[in-house]
């Protein structure tokens, strides 16, 4: 792992060194923030109305810091309200002297580590966050911060490894894998108090659907919710403690909502429910190394990115509530509202469904127009994860008004992605849009990294995974002076809610530049989501001094962890590593026990030492990525590693036995010796019989629409009536256009029938007609019914037709010839003749 250095010029690092002011009540603030990159620049808010009067910045890296930092944080909202000239200590915020405020900063910015700035620690703990998120205002300060660190030249931060605390690998409860217990305990309350909203039968259904009337249902919802190692953190206590959601009336409270004993109720059920869980114990046989929660781990996410020309930035950190904030610190912030069907996803994230978008307002939205069109290009960045590569018109991220008006969109179609862009060689809709090929299956239901740029020469080009799709745009560049400022920002959807697309969204970015290849694949390097670096330590079994097995690993979604690339590493850099220190069966373990799925390293062998490991990166163990399950959550889950050898000592792992149950006795029910024709059978039957080309405009549309109503399989068991109802409407088709069209009528029955077809002769239905219902007759036989039956079947086949078509004009006065004919056609297609096989 490579150790930052800081690359500010010797100038600016004199300066911030000669500084004096120290606020010690800022200085002792400890949090956490994301280690992200740099480059950035922000558009400091506008403050026409307290306009800088001040002396001039004394030099180019005040004049930076004056752009970047005290712009964004002078007004009075932000820190502006207390750090100012004659107010709080340090004024690093003041309005009077940019210079004075810029010697104020100084302390509070760590050149090498800007995450760990105490101005972004401060703002990440709560303190005068001007959003409702902390981290949100953290993010957005780092960028700030990074963006004035940056200024004029090409840094980037990088992750700086960080010995996490040292605990033994303990037993821990697990979740039962029957939900009785919680069914007598915790779920009555959940389905007598949150029904209303956590089901999917709920007029306003919620996830996730905890109170479900299925419990089993409720209880792998609620397990994310609750805390078996301290209830007290459980998030349905919580909630109704700290947050007053939703608290019910208690037999004390007089007929008001009783928060106090509402979340007395809730914890002593699911105390209870813990109580009753008993701790596994871990085998004190196994070769383990120190244990590590996912959270104890060196942030990862976000590293080394480039991002020089943000205009605005989603990481979906916030993980509750109604608002997506944008974190580019480019003002103003066009934070999403989500609405409809949208849910967080764990590892930073959301999840789109059926109804659900997330939209900024118009007035925030302008920014897009503004930044974008003073450049005339732009990226649209993302990592998404389509539910599935069957939807179409489906919006990821799109700048637009309507289903026809739009600035810019990137949209999935099947397994394509969509760019429209509006300009001088395209219509308001972005028309013609660029379209990845069918061949290439661009989209897949995965995790993908997908940027779409534009710029006036080339106009739009697709990357997907860092690689160029290689589809040119066929309206090429042009001028975007046409856009229009009044837009909305929507992602997952248009704005009218009529172009749903369907997945899980953890990143979105807009540059107001058309990132390079190199760029783009830079950022596809840096990864997307809430990823660590978790450090186990093994000291004392390796024997090198602060050594550990480093794994990168991240909450994959809501039930998983995703751990990959393990290595070994000591962060001692004077550490000796033996030339030929073995390691071998590395398993996971959590909460006390060896996970039952992921472990792809059990059969690693690994030799470490010589010329294999380097002091700054340790030794590669294995490429192999591998899931695990989320047990008690990615707070309090316990992870350790169990090894069949690390060096001296060993610990042969057996495999637990597995009992296997006989299979299941053959089946040996007799199956009729028929079936019924699939759909595609039924089809082309009829077209065959009839002449009508498959292809006809009418029969074709019907056949597409009814599709799913045929049989889709061959098992007379489960021929169903809206199977034989949607033959009956297909056959029907079929006849109405053999009658209608002369050409094939004539070949079908011959040109006897012709004369009379629109007609209503008693000659034809009478008994002195019984000639001419032959001739319909005979054709229908011999064409749909064959020569190959028995000459019964073919007699009752004619009795029956004949008996329909002497009957019609009973049911209705005035038939015509074509009319009963087509009856009796769609009678015959539509029997066993044409469906059994």
């Amino acid at each position: 792992m490579n150790r930052p250095v800081a690359t500010l010029p010797a100038a600016r690092a004199l300066s911030l060194c000669a500084t004096l002011v120290v606020l010690a009540t800022l200085a002792a603030c400890s949090g956490g923030g994301a280690s992200t990159t740099v480059n950035q620049q922000a558009t400091p808010p506008s403050n026409s109305a307290n306009a800088y009067t001040g002396p001039a910045p004394g030099n180019a890296d005040v004049q930076a810091f004056k752009i970047n930092l005290w712009e964004n944080i002078r007004p009075a909202n932000r820190c502006g309200g207390c750090h100012h000239q004659g107010g709080q200590s340090p004024m690093f915020a003041r309005s009077d002297d940019v210079n004075l405020a810029y010697q104020a900063a100084g302390p509070l910015v760590s050149l090498t580590r800007p995450d760990q700035s105490t101005l972004v620690l401060k703002v990440g703990s709560g303190h005068n966050c001007w959003v409702a998120d902390p981290s949100a205002c953290a993010a957005t300060m780092l960028v700030w911060i990074q963006a004035w660190i940056g200024a004029g030249s090409a840094s980037t931060t990088s992750v700086q490894l960080t010995a996490p605390p040292v605990q033994a690998a303990g037993g821990g409860k697990q979740f039962p894998a029957d939900s009785t217990s919680f069914q007598a305990t915790v779920y009555p309350l959940l389905r007598q108090f949150c029904s209303g909203c956590h089901t999917s039968s709920s007029a306003t259904a919620q996830q996730p659907y905890f109170a479900s009337a299925n419990p089993d249902e409720a209880y792998a919802a609620a397990q994310q919710k609750i805390n078996l190692a301290s209830p007290n953190q459980s998030r349905f206590y919580v909630r109704l403690a700290e947050e007053f959601h939703h608290c019910w009336v208690t037999p004390s409270s007089g007929g008001a909502p009783d928060c106090p004993g509402s979340s007395a109720t809730m914890l002593a059920a699911i105390t209870a429910f813990a109580n009753g869980i008993p701790v596994t114990q871990i085998d004190p046989n196994l070769v383990i190394s120190n244990a590590l929660a996912l959270k104890q781990g060196t942030v990862a996410a976000g590293g080394n990115r480039f991002e020089a020309n943000l205009v605005a930035k989603y990481m979906f950190q916030t993980g509750s509530g109604s608002t997506a904030y944008d974190t580019s610190g480019v003002t103003p912030a066009a934070d999403l509202s989500l609405s409809g069907n949208v849910s967080w996803v764990g590892g930073w994230g959301i999840s789109v469904g059926t109804g659900g978008k997330a939209q900024a307002s118009t007035s925030t939205s302008q920014k897009l127009a503004a930044m974008i069109q003073s450049s005339g290009e732009y990226s649209l960045e993302v990592w998404a994860a389509p539910a599935n590569v069957a939807q179409t018109n489906a919006y990821i991220v799109s700048y637009s008004g309507s289903n026809a008006t739009r600035d810019a969109t990137l949209g999935q179609s099947a397994m394509q992605y969509e760019g429209r862009a509006r300009s001088s060689t395209t219509d308001t809709n972005g028309t013609p849009p660029l379209m990845t090929t069918t061949a290439s299956g661009a989209a897949q239901a995965a995790l993908q990294h997908v940027v779409l740029t534009y710029d006036p020469v080339n106009g739009q080009k697709i990357y997907v995974n860092g690689i160029y799709t290689g589809d040119a745009d066929p309206a090429k560049g042009g001028s975007l002076a046409n856009w229009d400022s009044t837009f909305a920002l929507v992602l997952g959807n248009e704005t009218t809610g009529q172009r749903q697309w369907q997945g899980v969204i953890k990143f979105v970015a807009i540059h107001n530049r058309a990132l390079t290849a190199a760029q783009i694949q830079q950022n596809f390097a840096a990864g997307v989501g809430e990823k660590y670096y978790l450090l186990f330590g093994v000291s004392a079994l390796s024997g090198v001094s602060q050594s550990y097995i480093l794994f990168q690993a991240s909450q994959y979604d809501n039930f998983s962890y995703l751990f990959y690339q393990p290595k070994f590493i000591s962060l001692d850099p004077k550490a000796a590593v033996p030339a030929n220190l073995q390691i071998s069966g590395m398993r996971l373990g959590v909460n006390g026990v060896l996970t039952p799925a992921g472990q792809a390293y059990a059969t690693l062998s690994a030799s470490v030492g010589g010329a294999n490991y380097t002091a700054a990166n340790g030794q590669l163990l294995s490429g192999l990525g591998t899931v695990i399950p989320v047990t008690l959550g990615p707070t309090n889950d316990l992870f350790f590693l169990s090894f069949d050898q690390l060096g001296s000592h060993v610990h042969a792992y057996v495999e637990p036995t597995v009992t296997v149950s006989p299979p299941a006795p053959d089946d040996v029910t007799k199956q009729p010796d028929f079936g019924v024709a699939t759909f595609e059978r039924i089809n082309s039957s009829m077209a065959r019989i009839t002449g009508v080309p498959i292809t006809n405009g009418v029969v074709s549309t019907l056949y597409h629409s009814e599709q799913q109503s045929l049989p889709a399989g061959p098992l007379i068991s489960a021929f169903l009536p809206s199977h034989q109802t949607a033959i009956a409407q297909l056959a029907n088709a079929y006849c109405g256009q053999l009658i209608g069209t002369q050409s094939l009528r004539d070949a079908f029955f011959g040109a006897g029938l012709d004369g009379s077809i629109n007609g209503g002769a008693a000659a034809f239905f009478g008994a002195s007609g019984s000639a001419n219902r032959g001739i319909v007759i005979n054709a229908l036989v011999n064409n749909a019914v064959g020569a190959n039956v028995t000459p019964a079947a073919a007699g009752a086949v004619r009795s029956e037709v004949d008996a329909l078509l002497t009957h019609v004009p009973t049911l209705k006065s005035g038939v015509t010839v074509a009319t009963a004919t087509t009856a009796a056609c769609a009678a015959v297609l539509g029997s066993a003749v044409v469906s059994l096989q």
